[in-house]
Order: C-alpha cells, then sequence, then structure tokens
C-alpha cells in the first residue's frame, strides 16, 4: 500500500504505529466475493483511473475502453477506489459500479511528482458516498457535510503546505 508522506509528522498527525498499520495492508482488498476495493487502480497503487492527468496540470475523465481494461478478471459487482479525490461514479459495459467518492478532509491538491498536476472539488465539504444493492444491482450516492476546517487548513499550512490549506478550507487549490 503506497503512504503518502507529504507533511511533517507532529503530534496532531499519524504516529509512526498507524504509518506502520497502513503500509502493512494489502493494496486490494475482495470483501464479502462482491465489493473489489483498491486505493487507485486494481493493477496500480499510485495511478490515475477513472481520470487522466493532461499535460497542462488538469485531469479530465478516462474512457469507458481504458477503464474497463483495468478490471480485467475482477469479478466484483462493486468497486471501490480513490487516489485523485475526485469524486465520480462510472457504470461499466457489464452493468458492476465504480465509485470513487472524493475525499473526507482534502478536496484538492497540487503535486509534482512524478508528474505536476492539480485537482480540486470545489468546495471544502467532507464528501463520501454511499452504495446500495437493490433488485442485484448497485447504486451510489454522494454526500457532503460541511465541518470547520480551520484547524485541519492550519495544520497543512503549519506541515509545509499552503496548497492543502487552500483546498481544505475552500475547496479549490491558490
Amino acid at each position: 500500500m503506497l503512504v503518502h508522506q507529504h507533511l511533517r509528522l507532529d503530534v496532531c498527525a499519524l504516529r509512526q504505529e498507524h504509518v506502520a498499520w497502513l503500509a502493512a495492508q494489502p493494496a486490494t482488498l475482495l470483501y464479502c466475493d462482491e465489493v473489489f476495493l483498491c486505493h487507485a487502480a486494481p493493477d496500480d497503487d499510485a495511478a490515475f483511473w477513472l481520470e487522466q492527468i493532461m499535460e497542462d496540470g488538469t485531469s479530465r475523465p478516462s474512457n469507458l475502453v481504458s477503464i474497463e481494461a483495468r478490471v480485467a478478471g475482477i469479478d466484483a459487482s462493486l468497486i471501490l477506489c480513490g487516489h485523485s479525490h475526485l469524486p465520480r461514479i462510472v457504470r461499466l459495459s457489464d452493468s458492476r459500479l465504480v465509485v470513487n467518492p472524493g475525499s473526507v478532509g482534502l478536496p484538492g491538491c497540487r503535486i509534482s511528482t512524478p508528474k505536476r498536476y492539480h485537482v480540486e472539488t470545489g468546495t471544502p465539504d467532507a464528501g463520501y458516498a454511499i452504495a446500495e444493492r437493490r433488485l442485484g444491482r448497485w447504486s451510489a450516492t454522494f454526500r457532503y457535510v460541511p465541518y470547520d476546517p480551520t484547524r485541519m487548513a492550519a495544520l497543512a499550512r503549519d506541515g509545509g503546505r499552503p496548497d492543502w490549506a487552500s483546498a481544505i478550507a475552500t475547496g479549490w487549490v491558490d
């Protein structure tokens, strides 16, 4: 599992045993034979899957052909992923559902390696998705919950990430 270390660890951040626990988790997991979980793409823990990064550093949705190419051999009817921090739902041609719930606490960021890019959702609200199965078919709904991001934005700023501080406070990367 990929563990990002963009912020300095301090008393409010994850302790080393938490980082070690996260690093020890499998890169993918099949839950109850029908829900497949991965951080980024099923075959690459650091790849953009539902989006692609353009030359100017912006993102745009990936096409269905490239998305489906990465689910070969996965029989799960619901596939949950993340990494891009952008909420997205994709219905595959065989009716399976891929869901990226977005981000609870970092609705945008600017990254410079391995390629410079930025993403932003436009809201500081905590985002998540609710997936439910009805009549044998999965659906998902995005939810956004307002919260006071002041403390987390200050932590990002103090950790040397003013771009994260901006995204946490506003949903936009300055």
